[in-house]
């Protein structure tokens, strides 16, 4: 399973114990995850 579906899941799981502070900063670090892993294949792609 890739690290940002797993910090999504964790942080969403996260938000629905009530933990907001913590699923909120596991929920953007699974997003900035995402997209380096994206903007990489892409650039690697186009190589």
């Amino acid at each position: 399973m890739p690290l940002w579906l797993i910090l999504i899941i964790i942080g969403v799981v996260l938000l629905i114990l009530g933990l907001t502070g913590i699923a909120e900063f596991l929920l953007w670090i699974g997003v900035a995850v995402l997209v380096v892993s994206l903007v990489l294949a892409l650039v690697r792609r186009a190589k």
